[in-house]
């Protein structure tokens, strides 16, 4: 069976969820330098223990002023990042997330930690001081800010795999994809690349589908004038080894949408869509006789004959099957009932 999704593309397409890129505060860059000076100096332990403390403090004014401060020091600077972390910020920061009910001071926090979390050191610490729990709480109740960061905040715990299952079991994904569905464009760009990085393990996928995910991908992938299209191919090519995932994306329309992405696409699109038709096409025949219905064979051919080897391949494999005897099963199943 073909690999619907080259690892290297998918990366590349997903490189932009990183660091903290929400707007800075009023004064931030005369801010920024003094912190910088204060942590260039002698006594930047103790700077940086003194705002741990103010975490703590009774006045939320002081919380918030201690977690901008954090979070600036935290968005650039590795070794910043470590000193943060060793003098006590991770949990006193997660307390304040699962307790505050202010919605600022809560985007502050998520931001904190999504800065924190660019340096693998902190990320065990992250995930064990219970931040998924309250990272998914952010998602459901934050700003649109505190949304995206802590959709960019669990990617990177979700670089660790064991990460995966526990991000999905404590209900990330339904507000992932409420964030695919009804965010902005850097938060559909920050949930697709949360959810491609989720799917891989399998009891997310289904959770991903059964929270209605394959709609709101084939509607991205359908509006091919849009930043979108490949991020959402991308995602769909990971969530395909699934049945259920199959299913759904037949019944949204999905086909239909693949077929003119090979017809109409960029390369790379074209490599995706033909990578996941081709993957649907080996478990049915009845989704065989689907996408030649759609008129798949003539932009295939086209494809066929490109420079792109790797496109050029599964072109001239689902070409093939597309081809075969109808009345049989061609060495693929007759329907994904059975699969």
């Amino acid at each position: 069976m073909f690999s619907s999704v080259n690892n290297e593309d998918s990366f590349s397409a997903f490189s932009d969820c990183n660091s903290d890129r929400s707007g800075e505060f009023p004064g931030a860059s005369t801010e920024s330098r003094r912190l910088l000076i204060a942590c260039a100096s002698e006594n930047s332990d103790e700077f940086i223990s003194q705002l741990v403390q103010k975490l703590d403090s009774c006045s939320i004014e002081e919380q918030k002023q201690a977690t901008m401060e954090i979070r600036l020091l935290a968005k650039n600077k590795q070794e910043n990042r470590l000193k943060i972390a060793k003098a006590g910020a991770i949990k006193a920061l997660i307390r304040l997330l699962s307790c505050s009910s202010d919605h600022q001071l809560q985007e502050y926090v998520v931001t904190a930690i999504l800065n924190l979390s660019l340096c693998d050191e902190n990320k065990e610490a992250i995930a064990s001081a219970g931040a998924v729990k309250a990272l998914v709480g952010a998602l459901e109740t934050g700003t649109e800010t505190a949304k995206e960061n802590a959709a960019c905040a669990l990617l990177r715990l979700a670089h660790k795999e064991e990460n995966k299952v526990a991000i999905g079991r404590a209900g990330a994904i339904p507000w992932l994809v409420k964030l695919l569905e009804g965010g902005g464009l850097r938060g559909k760009k920050d949930a697709a690349t949360a959810l491609y990085a989720l799917c891989s393990v399998k009891e997310n996928k289904v959770r991903a589908v059964r929270a209605g995910m394959m709609r709101a991908l084939v509607e991205l992938m359908a509006d091919l004038g849009s930043s979108m299209v490949e991020k959402a191919a991308y995602v769909v090519s990971v969530v395909v080894s699934a049945a259920e995932a199959r299913a759904a994306l037949v019944e949204e329309g999905g086909i239909q949408v693949l077929v003119e992405i090979v017809e109409v696409g960029t390369q790379r699109q074209k490599d995706i869509a033909v990578g996941v038709l081709l993957h649907i096409c080996e478990e049915s025949v009845v989704y065989r006789r689907m996408v030649s219905r759609e008129g798949a064979i003539p932009p295939l051919v086209a494809l066929s004959q490109s420079q792109s080897n790797r496109a050029k391949h599964k072109a001239e494999k689902l070409i093939e099957l597309l081809r075969q005897p109808r009345s049989g099963n061609g060495g693929g199943r007759t329907s994904e009932m059975s699969a």
